[in-house]
């Protein structure tokens, strides 16, 4: 609704400039005023006029202001100084809005691009830990937003299945007789994980293992031993099979996995290099690589290692290569220390092969307070624990405020409250910020992700406590919205303009602000209203609707579970 009304500003605005015999830029767009008793949408067009009548802005606004025709949607155009404010008649208005408001709010007019996003693409070697959690909660809520946007998204994990890594627990399993299904652990990447530990400890202590692992990585990449193919591809699907159940246990989903071996195995690694080579960018000593010092890099880039196997750097050349085939726009998630590696890249892409490089979003790492949590793995805490101790957590918060309530009613809210804390807390800093994992404050029921999902299920309760058919209700034609409905309309009104903002800046804590104000908004109208047995009864039920929709609708973007009861 903003769009349609900031539509009817925009040209009252245009229709006044028109009586100035000044040319000046129309491609702008209305603000949204610090404090609504400023209006609901706000202009500074008045600057760039200013400079062509050469008077002072806050006049230029007075005249401009009165040589606006107000349309019928506002209840009047006033100026604060510069600006040029418009207030919104909320008896029609709030109308309008209600009668918009369904499952689909908050979904935009489609764009014509499609985003190939890569996110998580954690080294199959073990289970994912707290320092790839940020990058699976952000890259994931970042595709959600991207849709709801209008964009076309396909989301990748890039499974390095021909890292050393992997050689190492091949060589534990060919070589020192280990077997996975021996190993400690729950989950099979767990167990993985375990022997990657017990044979790299071997590969450290032993020259030979060392030169073992070497030989076993020039052997898979060769690709002519099929019981060693199978050995590789049995332990790297083995985990990523684990890492899937953790993800989805998070509410995070890729559309496709793509192995990095694919790239040698068709050729386009060769390719690429043979590329080099023919162009003369290939510098020969111990290994085959790349001089960027003209384009002031110092680290060179290795094409290929002195025994003539290829490196994970040139695999990923082959990767976003075909990436780029696949979409308009190549966008990664990585951590902030793979800057020098993109930067070589994004040169690679724009001086040598002349193609149009990957975006980049870098996220600084996570990290737990000190002695926050226990782990049993003494080395790192694994996502599933961080899941099982927020679950626990959220169990123990619950019983103490519901004593009444069993175990069985308790363990799907603790579940829906814990993923959501993980999630919402980890989402609310924008990325390039470093980020301490807080319980506390990730579990409030006051302040943090449950006192939205409460709002969710406070609205959720009073529906189900009038006993009426919602969709069969109207509004009362002469309700006119009180200071409380109004500041509750004005942000819902606003969940499209949110979304639009946050998907053109590729950025998702906003959103987490939103919806703290929201449900915050919706709590005060909560407490001071009246909803069943008032005057305006069904009328303030579709407004508690469309509130729980909303809210429902953002925490998607989110990844977080909107509970019926709580």
């Amino acid at each position: 609704m903003y769009f349609e009304i900031e539509k009817q500003a925009i040209d009252a605005l245009n229709k006044a400039l028109d009586q100035y015999d000044e040319d000046i830029d129309r491609n702008f767009r209305l603000e949204f005023p610090p404090d609504p008793k400023l209006g609901d949408l706000a202009s500074t067009i008045a600057f760039a006029l200013t400079k062509k009548l050469k008077t002072a802005p806050n006049l230029v606004a007075e005249d401009l202001v009165s040589k606006i025709e107000v349309p019928d949607i506002f209840e009047k155009v006033q100026n604060f100084g510069p600006y040029v404010n418009f207030f919104i008649d909320y008896s029609k208005f709030s109308k309008l809005l209600l009668e918009k408001v369904d499952d689909s709010y908050g979904k935009l007019d489609k764009v014509d691009e499609k985003i190939i996003l890569e996110h998580t693409s954690a080294n199959p070697n073990g289970p994912l830990h707290i320092g790839h959690v940020r990058n699976s909660i952000f890259g994931d809520s970042l595709a959600r937003l991207l849709k709801l946007a209008g964009r076309e998204v396909e989301t990748q994990y890039y499974v390095n299945d021909m890292g050393r890594q992997i050689a190492i627990i091949v060589y534990g399993i060919t070589e020192m007789g280990l077997k996975i299904e021996d190993q400690e652990g729950e989950k099979i990447d767990e167990k993985i994980g375990k022997l990657y530990f017990l044979a790299n400890k071997e590969v450290d202590e032993n020259e030979a293992a060392n030169t073992k692992v070497s030989e076993l990585i020039q052997k898979y990449e060769k690709g002519e031993d099929e019981e060693l193919n199978k050995t590789f591809e049995h332990v790297v699907e083995s985990c990523v099979s684990g890492i899937k159940d953790t993800l989805h246990r998070m509410n995070i989903h890729h559309d496709d996995f793509v192995w990095e071996g694919t790239f040698i195995r068709n050729g386009e690694v060769s390719d690429l290099v043979n590329y080099f080579e023919k162009e003369g960018f290939v510098s020969h000593e111990d290994v085959d690589y790349i001089d960027l010092k003209f384009y002031n890099i110092e680290k060179e880039f290795v094409l290929r290692r002195s025994n003539g196997t290829s490196l994970y750097s040139t695999r990923d050349l082959a990767y976003h290569r075909y990436k780029a085939t696949l979409g308009d726009v190549v966008l990664d998630i990585l951590g902030s220390d793979h800057k020098l590696s993109s930067k070589q890249m994004k040169v690679i892409f724009e001086e040598i092969l002349k193609e149009k490089a990957p975006e980049v979003i870098f996220y600084e790492f996570i990290t737990l307070p000190e002695g926050s949590m226990s782990t049993r793995k003494g080395k790192f805490v694994s996502v599933d624990d961080l899941v099982d101790e927020a679950i626990l957590r959220a169990t123990k918060e619950i019983k103490s405020r519901n004593p009444d309530l069993t175990d069985a009613e308790i363990a799907p809210m603790a579940e829906k409250i814990g993923i959501g804390a993980i999630r919402f807390f980890i989402a609310k800093l924008s990325p390039e910020k470093h980020l301490t994992f807080k319980w506390d404050e990730a579990l409030s029921f006051e302040r943090g992700c449950a006192s939205i999902q409460y709002a969710h299920a406070r609205a959720c309760k009073l529906l189900n406590k009038s006993g009426k058919d919602i969709s069969s209700l109207e509004i009362d034609e002469n309700w006119v919205p009180n200071e409380t409905e109004q500041d509750l309309v004005r942000l819902i009104a606003k969940f499209p303009q949110v979304v639009e903002d946050c998907a053109n800046k590729k950025r998702v804590h906003n959103i987490t602000q939103y919806c703290q104000d929201l449900a915050g908004s919706f709590n005060k109208f909560y407490k001071s209203e009246q909803v069943i047995g008032s005057d305006v009864e069904d009328t303030r039920l579709i407004l508690v609707d469309k509130s729980k929709t909303t809210i429902k609708n953002a925490l998607n973007i989110l990844g977080v579970p909107a509970p019926e009861k709580m």
